[in-house]
């Protein structure tokens, strides 16, 4: 098992482009994902940071580290994001290898707390998120907010 961060990693770029579309990307929100993941490689800043989680070869899971999740919580950052493991290894905890690297980086950019916005509860609970309140997106959703020391 290997987490991929593209910023560490250029040589994924395209791969976490298409693999992150792929997953979250609606037609009219595709250009987002490639212009983030793209510009997060030249930026001097500890903020976007995207993951990749490869087995044997295989994307099998996603994630991001981003400085807002389109929520009107935008006084609390970094968010992770776009969290994703492939439905045929779910069950093993492979999402927990993402989090901790999106923590560990958190900590490195200077950081102490690190936030998501999610509709699961009792996933994030077990590890070691805590909620928060509620949050809204601009399209008239929300989301319940949870955070983390790191």
């Amino acid at each position: 098992m290997r987490i991929i961060s593209v910023k560490e990693s250029p040589e994924f770029k395209d791969k976490a482009i298409q693999y992150l579309q792929s997953k979250w990307a609606s037609p009219d929100t595709l250009m987002v994902y490639e212009d983030c993941i793209a510009n997060c490689i030249t930026s001097t800043r500890p903020l976007p940071q995207w993951y990749l989680l490869e087995n044997s070869g295989d994307i099998i899971g996603c994630a991001g580290l981003i400085t807002n999740d389109f929520i009107s919580r935008m006084d609390l950052y970094p968010w992770v994001c776009a969290l994703f493991i492939e439905e045929e290894h779910r069950g093993n905890a492979f999402g927990s290898l993402l989090l901790e690297k999106a923590k560990n980086d958190t900590k490195k950019g200077g950081f102490s707390d690190l936030y998501l916005c999610t509709d699961h509860v009792g996933y994030y609970e077990k590890y070691g998120f805590t909620y928060i309140g509620i949050g809204y997106h601009p399209w008239g959703e929300s989301f319940r907010i949870y955070v983390t020391r790191v």
